[in-house]
């Protein structure tokens, strides 16, 4: 649920959406007049690419849009391309920075709106002067991900201006829900305008799966095609923990671990999960459910946890992994994603998976043979699924043996970093 219950909210940010880039032209963009020439070598030439990856939210914040930014800029990195990640400011790290793996970090002062799920880029000299930085490097590829953050629009904007060759890459699938039919209402109108102004800036439009791209039909967008969301199987496999989640939590040696893995957020499925439990564990009373993740709704189960579920918060990376490794099922009965990294990183691990229709997942698992697609969110529906999948240890060992080769065989970055290239004709 957002921190602010009311549709002027949304109201204020779409008026503000509307005069965002014609401001911001003026201020944060030295004698931008006129359209400037591009900068960079030309396509297809063999010589040292610089590809501009932006995101409004960035490490170390954990997400999918987050990982998947890092993931794709450091593989262009190490084909020995120059990446460079513009996002929004987070306190107490540099405005700008190269990380370990190579990737250039420039973030934007910005104001953390919506508990900073919707940073605001700042109207002062430090943000100037950093866009000026910015801007003045020979860019010759950008990637924006997401179109409806104010950042985004103004990416566009400014890629527009240089001729720079862009691509969007749209990362969801269904609009926002909060319980709020106003709020909804206007989350709708908002995310319209958005998707309207980057499509007059930048014409091409990509989705991380194919529900991705069917989305873009609702704002009137034919996407182009699909950069994929991916894994490193043996780096997963390398950075996975000895962490025992079953001497952790103290689980008895019969128990069978249900994992969620996720922001704790309505959208999830936070609480159809954890009502599902009470039906499963009538079935099946030594299941257990760990959900690891961070969001709004953690401190309110956190204070009164049901039987049979756990809460451990936001958890290390490779003890993440380690969950996904040590369950018996990975349930995610979400209800928008537009590819869920951990999806594929249960698959990898060979965790079974429940997962509702939605992102790519119904790519991943067209089969039943590959896994379980929920056809709703409802309590009732997830529980069915899970202990029809708790039940069945055979088509549990099947399930997790060929989805995971599947993974192995499409979904991995090389391919990503591929289709990137083949959105911009390189190589």
């Amino acid at each position: 649920m957002f921190p602010m219950e009311s549709v002027e909210i949304y109201i204020a940010i779409y008026f503000f959406i509307l005069y965002y880039n014609r401001y911001y032209r003026k201020m944060l963009v030295p004698n931008a007049k006129e359209p400037l020439p591009r900068y960079g070598t030309d396509k297809g030439d063999g010589m040292k690419k610089t590809f501009l990856f932006i995101s409004a939210q960035y490490l170390p914040t954990m997400g999918g849009v987050e990982r998947y930014t890092y993931n794709l800029a450091r593989k262009v990195v190490s084909q020995g391309h120059r990446a460079i990640v513009a996002t929004s400011s987070l306190e107490g790290l540099p405005l700008h920075e190269t990380d370990s793996s190579g990737i250039e970090i420039f973030r934007l002062p910005s104001v953390p709106f919506m508990g900073g799920r919707l940073p605001l880029l700042r109207l002062n000299r430090k943000m100037r002067e950093t866009a000026a930085e910015l801007w003045n490097l020979p860019i010759d590829f950008c990637v924006i991900n997401t179109y409806f953050y104010p950042l985004s629009m103004y990416a566009a904007s400014q890629i527009r201006r240089r001729n720079i060759p862009a691509i969007i890459i749209n990362h969801g699938s269904a609009w926002l829900m909060t319980g709020n039919k106003l709020l909804e209402f206007a989350g709708r109108i908002y995310e319209h305008t958005a998707a309207r102004l980057c499509r007059h800036y930048c014409p091409h439009f990509y989705g991380v799966s194919a529900a991705a791209e069917t989305w873009l039909r609702t704002f009137g967008i034919s996407a182009e095609g699909t950069v994929t969301n991916a894994i490193e199987p043996g780096e997963i496999w390398g950075t996975c923990s000895a962490h025992s989640w079953r001497e952790h939590l103290a689980l008895p040696e019969n128990a069978k671990v249900i994992a969620f893995v996720g922001r704790m957020i309505p959208e999830k499925g936070v609480g159809q999960m954890i009502a599902a439990m009470e039906m499963i564990r009538k079935e099946h009373p030594e299941t257990v459910l760990v959900m690891a993740g961070t969001g709004p709704l953690l401190d309110q189960y956190q204070q009164n946890p049901p039987s049979g579920v756990y809460l451990p918060g936001g958890q290390p990376y490779p003890d993440v992994l380690a969950l996904l490794q040590q369950a018996d099922l990975f349930c995610l009965p979400s209800r928008s994603e537009g590819f869920a990294c951990t999806v594929l990183e249960a698959a990898a691990l060979g965790c079974p998976i429940v997962t509702t229709a939605t992102g790519g997942s119904p790519q991943l698992l067209t089969t039943a043979e590959h896994g379980i697609l929920l056809e709703d969110m409802e309590p009732a529906t997830i529980a069915k699924a899970c202990i029809q999948a708790l039940s069945d240890e055979p088509w549990r060992r099947h399930a997790s043996r060929i989805t995971k080769q599947k993974v192995l065989e499409n979904y991995t970055w090389d391919a990503a970093v591929q289709q990137l290239y083949r959105a911009f004709r390189l190589y």
